[in-house]
């Protein structure tokens, strides 16, 4: 059987399979959604497919939304073509377990799904019209967090961004996810201005004002351009039509696994193949995930909203809140741990997270880190508890043996992720009258480890290849030419990274823990096998 097979008139091929179907008929559904669209998203990768379709699958299912998903994807193509069409936009959750059994839902929210391509004037012209159809609620994306980087590291506009703004408001020579978005939401503008949420979904804190500081980039730029008028700025950030609420979301959604394709398919399901791109990550028609998710979102929707609360994992609430709950998790809880994990993971040969936890030293630094150096200056944001939210995070999660996520995946774009995962952690410190910035241990440790990282040698000596990060090519001539047991000015080399406010949101110079770290990274070039024990020195010392 196909999953585009019709699961209304004839459910025997799913419930053969334990494929639960939904309540709502999807062919209504994407009728419904053209005439009024109430929610487009940007971004159609893994977690969109398990987690934001899912929560609007929750809710078609109660009759608590009467549209679907509009989806925008501005980055892989071939996601678009070869997975999203051939299956009529459907995909298959599949939800891994901890005792080894797994659950599949045929998830069917998303109606729409386009390549945002210049050249596709259809697919572009049926966009614009969902941007101008008053119904349209809210906006979410998942563009990853360098989707809305508009600078470099020295403050300079990256080129894309400059073209963009030189472009204005005119699609079809646009590069940028921005970029693109501003444009539609001007076609919104000139329609009336009706209100509208723009919600970033993106894994990192304050992503709502982050996205709102790369809008007025692009956006004052078309005004100073005289490409669009003062009057549609001030539509977005002045007049309170358009909001941009902070979000925080959870599950950990690894790439596809193959033997979860391997199982599909002997089950008789056809299309489960994975397939494997030339550039990106692999893709297929289903989607494998934890079943642990949580989503907290700021209650702020000028346009109304459905009744996302009712879905399962699903927290309302003020942006105080929202912005602890976030804090909570990618400063303390899930976040920096991952990236221990992950830099780690690759210099000690790992390619499982759930085999690094079985390292008793690798379990101790994630429990160091998160209870000791990160709880201490975590505000309990109520909704969630920090502390069994790290213990959940710890010993149900990442040590979930059928969770196939590999240190190599966490480990991409480092270089953007630390300021959140460890800076904000570090400040905290900095402004305590209590804690002092020269007790931390492990969180130095992990920064230390990183630029070891960088060198691109493992901890038995042999080179690896980085994960994809926007400044390694930046970072790593600092590194290039240390060899292992080498005797070097360390200052002279890790000067440069270690005092870059864009990267640790901080001077660690200025933070007091530099220091440590040049003295930690001098331990981990000594000889081969100076990472492993380094660390344990540190743990037991």
């Amino acid at each position: 059987m196909k999953i585009t097979e019709c699961y209304i008139d004839d459910k025997k091929a799913f419930m053969e399979r334990n494929i639960v179907v939904p309540n709502y008929n999807a062919t209504t559904l994407k009728t419904e959604t053209e005439k009024h669209p109430r929610w487009i998203h940007f971004g159609g990768g893994n977690l969109y497919r398990c987690f934001h379709a899912k929560i609007a699958q929750d809710l078609l299912n109660e009759n608590l939304m009467d549209s679907g998903i509009v989806l925008v994807e501005s980055f892989g193509k071939e996601l678009i073509e070869q997975v999203y069409h051939p299956n009529d936009n459907k995909s298959l959750s599949v939800v891994m377990m901890a005792d080894g059994s797994f659950t599949r839902e045929l998830i069917a929210s998303t109606t729409h799904a386009s390549f945002l391509n210049k050249s596709n004037l259809q697919d572009l012209k049926f966009l614009q019209n969902v941007f101008e159809n008053d119904s349209l609620q809210f906006v979410t994306l998942t563009i990853t967090e360098k989707g809305y980087v508009v600078k470099d590291i020295a403050g300079n506009l990256l080129p894309y961004i400059q073209e963009d703004i030189q472009a204005g408001a005119d699609i079809a020579k646009l590069n940028s996810t921005l970029a693109q978005l501003a444009y539609f939401l001007y076609c919104r503008f000139q329609k009336g201005g009706k209100g509208i949420a723009l919600l970033s979904t993106d894994n990192f804190s304050h992503n709502g004002d982050r996205l709102k500081e790369s809008l007025q980039v692009i956006i004052r730029g078309w005004v100073e351009n005289k490409s669009v008028p003062q009057a549609f700025y001030s539509y977005i950030f002045e007049s309170k039509k358009v909001s941009f609420p902070y979000s925080m979301i959870d599950r950990i959604t690894p790439g596809p696994s193959q033997a979860i394709a391997d199982k599909l398919q002997a089950d008789g399901i056809e299309g489960m193949n994975i397939i494997k791109l030339e550039r990106g990550a692999p893709i297929a028609a289903f989607v494998n995930t934890e079943e642990i998710y949580y989503w907290a979102i700021e209650d702020d929707f000028p346009n109304g909203r459905p009744p996302l609360e009712k879905a399962f994992g699903v927290f309302m609430a003020d942006r105080e809140t929202v912005n602890k709950t976030d804090l909570m998790k990618v400063t303390t809880c899930l976040n920096p741990l991952h990236t221990a994990l992950a830099v780690n993971g690759c210099l000690l040969g790992y390619t499982s997270i759930y085999d690094e936890t079985k390292n008793a030293d690798l379990l101790k630094l994630i429990e160091k880190i998160g209870y000791e150096e990160g709880l201490p200056v975590v505000e309990d944001p109520k909704i969630i508890n920090p502390k069994q939210f790290i213990d959940e995070v710890i010993y149900k999660r990442f040590m979930n043996p059928n969770i196939p996520d590999m240190p190599q995946r966490i480990a991409t774009d480092t270089s953007q992720k630390l300021a959140i995962r460890f800076g904000e952690t570090i400040k905290s410190y900095m402004k305590s009258s209590t804690l002092d910035t020269k007790s931390l241990v492990f969180i130095p440790y992990v920064i230390a480890s990183w630029c070891r990282y960088l060198m691109a040698i493992d901890d038995a000596g042999k080179a690896f290849t980085p994960s994809p990060d926007p400044l390694y090519n930046v970072l790593y001539p600092n590194v290039k030419d240390i060899k292992l047991g080498d005797k070097i000015d360390v200052h002279k080399h890790l000067q440069p990274i270690l005092s870059n406010k864009q990267i640790f949101g901080v001077d660690l110079y200025e933070a007091g823990i530099a220091e440590k770290v040049e003295e930690i990274f001098v331990m981990l070039i000594q000889k081969e096998g100076a990472v492993a024990t380094t660390l344990h020195k540190l743990l037991n010392a």
